[in-house]
């Protein structure tokens, strides 16, 4: 058993709401109650992952993308409120963590992106605002192409969508977990990477099949995946609780 606010503050201490302008209200977004026993990781707050973890008899809620942006309204009301009730009904805390876990060098996203391609992290790279979200990676000796979309379909269950136009052999990459878009290609081909990984696609076919660059759409769920699980181990670790990874896929 831990105290919810124990545990808040250690997520706020290894994942800094502070250090990124984010659309997201990272931290805790919804107070339950004080004694935990159960955490529930995911990706996406919503009413299946809640309902999910309320039937798991969980206490706290970790996820990626949480309920509160700042572009949405705080109005509970409608299917919104309909979304917190089970939440406040079953004493549930929610707490949210978007960029800072993109970037957290070892457990977040994109790190643990480029540790599945046994690379080494190089540089920073995809920038917002006042700092960076992700990295730039080496493999070493490289890796085939095909070798690296078999290794994000099986580990990360997923269906590649791949432009192969750069070289067979991969030695530096980008990543972006989630959605880079176009934004985050070009600042790829600044960088002269050999691939360029991501989950949502973007119009970029003609312009990585004209600069030569390898692009791999894995899915923006399935890319972040792995963040919120190697989170739920660092907790599962750190407080005498159980921790649960429930997955809700989007298809997207």
């Amino acid at each position: 058993m831990a105290h919810r606010d124990a545990i808040t503050t250690y997520l706020n201490e290894q994942l800094p709401v502070g250090d990124f302008q984010d659309p997201s209200f990272n931290g805790l977004q919804v107070e339950g109650k004080d004694s935990v026993t159960k955490i529930v990781t995911g990706v996406t707050a919503g009413k299946e992952l809640f309902s999910r973890a309320a039937e798991l008899e969980a206490d706290f809620i970790v996820v990626h993308h949480g309920h509160y942006w700042r572009y949405g309204t705080p109005s509970i009301t409608g299917w919104e409120k309909h979304r917190l009730d089970i939440l406040l009904e079953h004493k549930m805390s929610l707490y949210a963590s978007h960029l800072p876990l993109d970037k957290h060098p070892k457990i977040g996203n994109n790190a643990q992106l480029l540790s599945l391609l046994n690379a080494e992290i190089t540089d920073d790279f995809s920038q917002h605002e006042n700092t960076s979200s992700s990295y730039t990676g080496m493999i070493m000796r490289g890796k085939h192409l095909d070798e690296i979309i078999g290794i994000l379909e099986t580990s990360l269950k997923t269906k590649c969508i791949t432009l192969p136009f750069g070289p067979a052999i991969v030695r530096t990459i980008a990543v972006v977990s989630g959605g880079g878009g176009y934004k985050a290609f070009a600042e790829a081909l600044d960088a002269k990477v050999d691939l360029f990984i991501t989950g949502d696609t973007a119009e970029i076919y003609n312009d990585a099949k004209d600069s030569g660059t390898n692009v791999i759409f894995a899915g923006h769920h399935a890319t972040e995946r792995l963040g919120i699980k190697a989170l739920g181990d660092l907790l599962q670790k750190t407080f005498e609780v159980k921790v649960e990874f429930v997955d809700v896929p989007t298809g997207l």
